[in-house]
């Protein structure tokens, strides 16, 4: 009653694809009248040695799935255009005649041998065993095949019918299509009376996903959105508590507290599959992104996004809703942070962490180097940004396609194109790369690992080493809050050519040491090279501001070539003098990519006025306007 109430709301979610049925036998068993007897609904009178294929629309087979139904005769057809069948069937029907003996002993020695034999691996194709002719006996054989079955485990099904009489030949029509659609072996071992690992493995990913606040139990409500997601319809009272009382009686521990256990969830799949009802457990690991392989179909992990030349990927509000959610399931002390054994479980449903729980060098996080609710966003952020397809992947692993009902695709949103961003001079981006490039000693390192903390003078000389590449922090440009990623490009040799992906982002900060004679020359050359005739904004930066600057053995002294290129003045840096502000610039560079030239603006104090009077008309008008939206809905 369970297994039925609740697997007769499946058929929505089948795998939609064409199903080959090919019927072999021994001569005279009625494999032909089997087939003729379906489509034309009544027995021939005259049967010819073989019926040509014949296909089946989906409207009118029970799946809904179209089928070509394959004959074969051992008269017209040789061994070798048997094997070449079995190759393209999804399912072979092994059918014999009820009435002869021998035909069913062939079912062993021959017939099942044979066709084990040219579909191994992979391409092993389900078995129905069909025993034809039942209107001439008054007895069953189905004992003996399920004795045949134990030692076949790739027949999914037997089924007793007849040709003449038309009795259960849908049935076995029916049943050669869910062995395809709804195959037994990948979920269950018939020897052992359990589920398979690959299937346990499954399932307990998909508890996890509907545990919604995360206590190890599925309550009413938890077990009523399962139900709607993979069903399309809720769970009826009366049915749930049928499945409560199964539980109990069957499994000590299925039932805890009023609600279902990963145990009890486990035995309810256990117990669809023994009672026949495997498209249940089907539509359900299809309904959370499994292939026929029990595996997460690539489609389900990375949905076609399309990404324009020149735009970025970020987390739309919906995304950094759905993980704010989860990072406030998985804080289960509420001390604002993850710890280790926090994060571990917030990932739990994932083959391994997208990235790890020691992200201190990456991102804001506490005093213990635990990641804040703000330094997750911003990680999520910078793997949006830098890495999208990773993204997606987890944002599935994690359930954001269950909860939300969408594609992970609503997680995101795609910036427009930077060159109608330079044609508006203005971005509407809120996340941006900055590259910061040196000579290796010059300070980049520190000038990044800054970026994360409150107070520069906490830091320590193990923050300042490990070689991680990106930094990532928000920073205000004018009240609006922007996520900016400092990228530390590697500098191998002095001479080593800067590769594009070194080049191209949305400010670049080139660092000296103002200590370090030498270290100018290295920056000036790089900028001359690479930025001089682009329109990436610049910012020079002179790192170690505490320490005596030294004059530069450069023909240009830093001031003097800002002032020749027309870029703001070099900034000192230094992480004893705690100043901020350096930060802001960039994030305001990137945001308003016009000011390349930003030095220009430092002659014209009203340009900033008017920049800030702008953005802020700007923001008044779209708050009206999102108003008279919600007004008029």
């Amino acid at each position: 009653m369970v297994a039925s109430s609740i697997a007769s709301m499946s058929s929505s979610n089948l795998l939609r694809r064409n199903v080959r049925i090919l019927l072999v036998g021994d001569q005279g068993v009625g494999k032909t009248s089997l087939i003729l007897s379906l489509v034309s609904e009544e027995f021939p009178e005259e049967v010819p040695p073989k019926a040509e294929e014949i296909t089946i629309p989906a409207d009118v087979t029970p799946e809904h799935v179209p089928t070509n139904i394959v004959d074969y005769s051992s008269i017209e057809q040789s061994d070798d255009n048997l094997i070449e069948e079995i190759a393209k069937a999804h399912v072979v029907c092994v059918v014999y005649a009820v009435d002869d003996e021998s035909s069913l002993d062939r079912l062993s020695s021959h017939w099942l041998p044979f066709i084990r034999e040219h579909s191994q691996g992979e391409n092993r194709k389900p078995i129905v065993l069909v025993g034809n002719k039942i209107d001439l006996v008054d007895y069953s054989t189905i004992d003996h095949v399920l004795t045949i079955m134990e030692d076949f485990n790739e027949v999914e099904s037997c089924v007793e019918c007849s040709a003449k009489t038309l009795h259960n030949i849908s049935e076995m029509f029916y049943y050669a299509q869910k062995a395809v659609l709804h195959p037994t072996a990948p979920l269950y071992i018939m020897e052992e009376q359990d589920l398979t690992e690959k299937c346990k493995k499954a399932l307990v990913r998909i508890f996890k996903v509907c545990d919604i606040d995360g206590d190890g139990l599925l309550n009413d409500y938890e077990l009523n959105h399962f139900q709607r997601r993979c069903f399309n319809a809720p769970l009826q009272p009366t049915v749930l508590d049928e499945v409560k009382a199964v539980l109990m009686k069957n499994t000590p521990d299925g039932i805890r507290d009023d609600c279902v256990t990963l145990s009890g969830f486990l035995f309810l799949h256990c117990l669809f599959i023994q009672r026949g009802r495997n498209e249940t457990t089907w539509a359900v690991l299809r309904r959370f992104g499994y292939n026929e392989n029990l595996e997460m179909s690539k489609d389900y992990l990375c949905p076609a996004i399309k990404i324009p030349p020149g735009s970025s990927t970020e987390l739309s509000h919906r995304g950094q809703q759905f993980l704010m959610a989860l990072f406030e399931r998985g804080d289960k002390d509420m001390d604002g942070a993850l710890s280790p054994d926090e994060f571990k479980r917030v990932f739990s449903a994932c083959p391994t962490p997208p990235f790890s729980s020691d992200i201190k060098r990456t991102v804001p996080t506490n005093d213990k180097g635990w990641p804040t609710s703000h330094g997750w966003i911003c990680r999520w952020s910078l793997q949006t940004f830098i890495e999208l397809p990773k993204t997606l992947e987890y944002l599935a692993y994690l359930g954001f396609n269950v909860h939300e009902n969408e594609s992970q695709i609503a997680a995101i949103h795609v910036t427009r194109e930077r060159r109608i961003d330079l044609a508006k001079k203005q971005s509407s981006r809120n996340t941006y790369m900055c590259h910061v490039i040196g000579m290796k000693g010059a300070g980049k390192t520190a000038l990044c690992r800054a970026f994360l903390v409150d107070d520069m003078k906490k830091l320590k000389d193990k923050d300042l080493r490990g070689n991680n590449q990106y930094c990532i922090n928000t920073v205000q440009v004018y009240g609006q809050e922007k996520y900016l990623i400092l990228r530390d490009i590697d500098v191998r040799q002095v001479l080593d050519p800067l590769q594009p992906s070194e080049v191209l982002c949305d400010v670049a900060c080139l660092v000296y040491d103002i200590s370090d004679p030498k270290s100018f020359e290295y920056i000036a050359r790089i900028y001359i090279k690479y930025f001089a005739e682009s329109k990436i904004p610049v910012l020079i930066v002179g790192a170690k501001g505490d320490m005596d600057e030294k004059r530069q053995d450069y023909l240009l002294q830093p001031v003097e070539f800002c002032q020749k290129y027309k870029l703001l003045p070099p900034q000192y840096f230094s992480i004893k003098h705690n100043k901020r502000d350096l930060y802001v610039k960039l994030g305001t560079m990137a945001s308003f990519p016009q000011l390349k030239h930003f030095g220009l603006m430092t002659n014209d104090p009203m340009i900033w006025w008017k920049t800030v009077l702008g953005i802020a008309t700007c923001s008044l008008v779209g708050f009206f306007v999102v108003k008279a939206l919600h007004s008029t809905r």
